[in-house]
């Protein structure tokens, strides 16, 4: 669900940590939702289809703060 200032790319990435290469997907299974403009209105719900390697495990950079 959308927060106050929410733009769809960054709804994505907090709330499913889905990157940019998905926003086309979300759009197609969101009829409708591209028309609301880049900031979605508050409370606005959001389908996220799953995706096709739901079973795979995502793995993110290790990021060192000291050496």
């Amino acid at each position: 669900m959308a927060r106050q200032g929410d733009k769809l790319d960054l709804l994505l990435w907090r709330d499913a940590g889905l990157g940019p290469g998905e926003i086309t997907r979300v759009l197609d299974a969101n009829p409708g939702l591209a028309d609301l403009g880049p900031i979605l209105p508050l409370g606005t719900v959001i389908t996220v289809p799953a995706t096709t390697d739901a079973g795979a495990t995502r793995v993110r950079p290790l990021i060192q703060l000291w050496d």
